[in-house]
């Protein structure tokens, strides 16, 4: 089954800064997504970019939102339409007139599948973001303290062991990273102490 998206252009410029409401975006949410993991997975990787486009963007809250955004709707279709992913979602978003940029970056999230070359500082960390916050919370989860004091080093040693969190791209993280002109360990410690904020 291929997921190609079979095009790289998306949206309409005239839709620049179209964003849905929050409470749109939460209803979308909470009608495609059914899954627990699933959207915990997407309101951490949220939390992410709307951090980093605060903290290393310094964006406005309406560019932190268009950032949130991204990452809150990046996998709404894997859960019930796994064989539409992430087409689905780009048609839904396109049809909603929203900002092709926000678009763009939903549809570049995962380029070896999608055929989308992340191309914007959007893209990238949403790209750099994506696999390494499902294998930190996975690590959590086999933690007695969870997020608490978990550092760096351990996180760099469930990456090593490649039967840990399997289905967690090696190869992506460390494309994502390159692409985006990040250390490794910067992109862990910048996400250990926020995600650990956002448990559901």
């Amino acid at each position: 089954m291929s997921l190609n998206l079979g095009r790289t252009e998306f949206g309409n410029v005239a839709n620049t800064n179209n964003t849905l409401s929050r409470e749109d975006a939460a209803e979308l949410f909470n009608a495609w997504v059914l899954n627990p993991k699933l959207k915990t997975h997407m309101l951490q990787v949220a939390h992410l970019m709307k951090c980093w486009a605060d903290e290393k963007e310094g964006l406005d809250e309406a560019g932190q939102w268009k950032w949130e955004m991204a990452g809150l709707l990046h996998d709404a279709d894997w859960d019930q339409w796994p064989d539409q992913h992430c087409k689905k979602i780009i048609e839904e978003l396109e049809q909603r007139n929203i900002d092709p940029e926000i678009i763009r970056a939903i549809a570049s999230h995962g380029h070896l599948h999608f055929g989308v070359e992340p191309i914007t500082k959007m893209d990238k960390m949403l790209y750099a973001f994506d696999e390494l916050s499902g294998l930190i919370h996975a690590y959590s989860l086999m933690r007695p303290g969870g997020y608490t004091d978990m550092d760096t080093k351990g996180v760099k040693k469930r990456l090593k062991e490649k039967s840990f969190a399997a289905n967690v791209s090696r190869e992506d993280i460390t494309d994502a990273c390159e692409r985006a002109g990040i250390q490794l360990d910067d992109l862990i410690a910048f996400i250990i102490p926020r995600q650990a904020s956002v448990n559901s």
